[in-house]
């Protein structure tokens, strides 16, 4: 799948949410996130505070984003480049656990201040959703225009097993039986196991559906 270039205007919006997202976790890592206001994050990139609401509906979503920014691009265009004769399922769980686990030092320090808020670790968790358009479209790519629909189930299918994943990734400790509400406990939260392991324990019952849609293609 070849993705055209962003035009100029595309490339400006593009730039000032790199800079707002950046100016986010900069400021929160300097201050801590609760001291950061939407109106600092603004200044600090230069730009007004409505502008700013056009592009992230809270700092924590604008923190986050520094963590999780084009990751749901990269995921499809993961699938994308994978060769025809890959299986679907293998596909998409190796693109999900490469562009969750694969992350730098400035991924790391967004975890670090995730792991510590409530607010922050829910907006993380929401993000996920994000993963379902972008992978829809490659899915249907696959698929044909007759997988258009089954392909937003899947796509949305996966996007909710990352969230599991994750959720029981970021449980607090001794809260093995409550990995839905892990967004509810404030403090420190020690990610739990290899999150490799749990994408793919997540990802691992959508493989015959992948499958199956992916038979219904072949002639």
């Amino acid at each position: 799948m070849t993705t055209p270039r962003p035009g100029l205007r595309e490339r400006k919006k593009q730039a000032t949410r790199e800079a707002l997202r950046e100016a986010a976790l900069r400021l929160a890592v300097e201050r801590g996130p609760d001291q950061v206001r939407v109106e600092d994050i603004a200044e600090a990139a230069g730009v007004s505070p409505r502008t700013y609401n056009n592009y992230f509906a809270s700092r924590e979503q604008a923190i986050v984003a520094a963590v999780t920014a084009d990751r749901e691009a990269r995921i499809a265009e993961a699938v994308a480049a994978r060769p025809a004769g890959v299986r679907l399922a293998d596909a998409v769980t190796e693109a999900v656990v490469e562009q969750y686990t694969n992350t730098g030092e400035r991924e790391h320090e967004a975890l670090l201040l995730i792991t510590t808020r409530t607010t922050l670790r829910d907006a993380f968790l929401d993000a996920t959703a994000d993963i379902e358009p972008p992978l829809a479209a490659v899915i249907a790519e696959r698929l044909g225009d007759a997988g258009a629909h089954t392909a937003r189930v899947l796509a949305a299918s996966v996007a909710a097993a990352v969230r599991i994943a994750l959720e029981g990734w970021l449980q607090p400790a001794g809260d093995a039986g409550n990995a839905g509400n892990a967004g509810n406990s404030g403090g420190l939260v020690v990610p739990s196991g290899p999150l490799p392991d749990q994408l793919r324990a997540a990802l691992s019952p959508l493989a015959p559906a992948l499958d199956a849609a992916e038979r219904r293609t072949q002639p």
